[in-house]
């Protein structure tokens, strides 16, 4: 399996970068998230900064994890972890000779991107912070009955009842967890879905380091 880590770097009117594979490559021609292979014993975060700094020349900092995303190509499975990246030094060039666009949250859903990449696309519109249950982009609660055009966030009281959840058929697109957890049980649950969690009683950053997308502000 390959492991990449990707970014969805924003601006503050926030469109995301998206690059162009150049000839050459797989799948040459194919826009994706920006990128690349893990160097072996490199942690992701570290390797994130890494990639961004050789493709686009930047420097970032305080990256948000996002979603896990697995997917096979004729060439082999892909497991890319995906990360957004609101703050950051430079600004973004081609250092491959890629192609760049920034695009809305709408000309993402109709770009030619790569196949893996597409389900991140959803996933973009979740917030830094949960503070409604319902929102026109997702509705929290216990329910399995899906919008097709809604994300759906489950709430969990524990780490076993959110791998549950995450893990079964039907899994809901990402977690909320009703109470704090201890700073080990968050990671560790972090670590094993690969859907966003959302945490509370910590702040941003903070669950950001320890794999969370970020925190709720509600009693769910």
């Amino acid at each position: 399996m390959i492991h990449v880590v990707a970014g969805a770097v924003t601006r503050a009117d926030g469109r995301v970068l998206i690059a162009q594979r150049p000839p050459g490559k797989q799948l040459a021609g194919s826009w994706e998230f920006p990128g690349g292979k893990l160097e072996p014993g490199e942690a992701r975060a570290a390797g994130l900064a890494r990639e961004l700094r050789e493709e686009l020349d930047i420097t970032i900092r305080d990256p948000r994890p996002l979603v896990r995303v697995r997917h096979t190509y004729p060439y082999g499975e892909v497991l890319i972890d995906m990360w957004v990246v609101t703050r950051y030094e430079g600004e973004p060039r081609g250092l491959d000779g890629q192609a760049l666009r920034w695009c809305t949250q709408d000309e993402l859903a109709t770009a030619e991107l790569l196949p893996a990449d597409r389900p991140i696309v959803r996933a973009l519109r979740l917030p830094e912070r949960l503070t409604a249950a319902c929102t026109p982009d997702y509705d929290i609660g216990e329910s399995r009955m899906r919008i097709e055009w809604k994300l759906r966030g489950v709430p969990c009281s524990t780490v076993e009842e959110a791998v549950s959840a995450a893990t079964a058929d039907g899994r809901p697109d990402f977690l909320v967890m009703r109470r704090e957890l201890p700073a080990e049980h968050l990671q560790h649950l972090c670590e094993s879905v690969p859907v966003p969690v959302y945490a509370r009683g910590i702040c941003p950053e903070a669950a950001w380091l320890l794999g969370a997308s970020g925190i709720s502000m509600l009693d769910v």
